[in-house]
């Protein structure tokens, strides 16, 4: 009789053992399909997202791969100088040295990161005018700077200097901005390693007066000529230069070989420099038509000031973006002259043209 029940027993604790068993591999069956499940399904989204990012990357990467690929950003505006977005491609033509080209690359509105340059002149006849432009230049770099844009503050007077380099630190920004003094006698400059935060830029033999071309041609050569993207250069100036090293001519070479946009905010006190004076806007107006910007007369009016910045900001986020692969394949360093031609006769503001440079080695 104990035989029995003993053989029972055994048998009811094979019973629970095998249900137990089952049950945990029952369960670990259904713990392991759940997450085969998501992976697959997470796998799946991420791959959908990363073949969507690289056909929308594709433009750019192709812009940044193939050097023969001319890249030209441009704004399209009407008779009364209002902006005119989302034309397409065939709304224009393309031609270089007088010969038409094939557009490859078109986008009616460029989202690529915005590489700045805020160039302010701190000589003597600025000293009127310079907290202003300190005040609202700061609220501009607020406004237009995004998540992977980048800009760098340099002033001018007796010499250059690099107040700020490149960061996507407004606050920082603004602080450089603030710190900038007029100088009118003594090498202009600030503690720190050039092209690392802060520090006087070089400059060719003694400086002196305002070296606004030099300023000009350093930060397109030295600073502007090293990044990709979009760029532009902003100058809060009066245009008069008097001891630059470089010409007007070297100044327009270097920002056109470094695709960089150049837009000056004529800021002027007139009374410093009396009657019959002052002449610093003719240079400035070739300037920014050479480049692609324009100029602006600002005087010494506050909201002046303020609603060019504002147009500034409406032109930089309105940029038609345009690519292409000139038929003359020869890089001998030579000037191209290129025209983008609005089909419905509208104003296209674009640079002249650039610089065919060979492939460096």
């Amino acid at each position: 009789m104990q035989s029995v029940f003993r053989f029972r027993v055994f048998c009811i604790q094979l019973v629970l053992l095998g249900l137990t068993f089952g049950s945990q591999v029952a369960l670990g069956q259904d713990v392991q399909m759940v997450p085969d499940r998501q992976d697959r399904e997470a796998a799946d989204k991420a791959q959908a997202q990363k073949d969507k990012d690289k056909d929308d990357d594709q433009p750019v990467t192709t812009f940044k791969a193939n050097t023969n690929v001319v890249q030209l950003f441009f704004n399209v505006k009407d008779k009364k100088g209002g902006m005119i977005a989302n034309l397409p491609k065939d709304a224009f033509e393309l031609s270089e040295d007088g010969k038409p080209q094939t557009v490859k690359y078109f986008s009616a509105e460029s989202q690529l990161p915005l590489t700045l340059g805020i160039l302010i002149d701190s000589s003597a006849s600025q000293e009127r005018v310079l907290n202003m432009e300190q005040e609202v230049g700061g609220g501009f770099l607020s406004q237009i700077l995004r998540e992977k844009d980048m800009a760098f503050v340099m002033d001018f007077n007796i010499g250059v200097s690099l107040v700020q380099d490149f960061t996507s630190n407004t606050r920082r920004l603004k602080t450089a901005l603030n710190s900038v003094k007029v100088d009118s006698g003594g090498q202009a400059g600030l503690p720190g390693i050039p092209g690392q935060g802060g520090g006087p830029v070089p400059t060719i033999g003694t400086p002196k007066g305002t070296l606004l071309y030099d300023a000009v041609y350093l930060a397109s050569h030295d600073e502007m000529g090293q990044q990709v993207d979009r760029k532009a250069m902003i100058l809060l100036t009066d245009g008069e230069d008097q001891g630059s090293q470089y010409k007007l001519r070297d100044a327009i070479e270097a920002a056109q070989k470094a695709d960089t946009i150049v837009y000056v905010l004529l800021c002027a006190d007139r009374g410093f420099y009396g009657f019959g004076g002052y002449s610093g806007d003719s240079d400035m107006k070739k300037l920014t038509a050479e480049t692609g910007g324009r100029l602006i007369e600002v005087g010494n009016k506050t909201e002046k000031l303020k609603q060019a910045f504002d147009q500034i900001s409406e032109e930089l986020r309105s940029q038609y973006n345009i690519g292409y692969v000139p038929t003359n394949s020869v890089k001998n360093g030579g000037f191209r002259k290129v025209q983008i031609r609005s089909k419905h006769g509208y104003k296209i503001q674009a640079r002249r043209g650039y610089f065919a440079m060979p492939d460096k080695d």
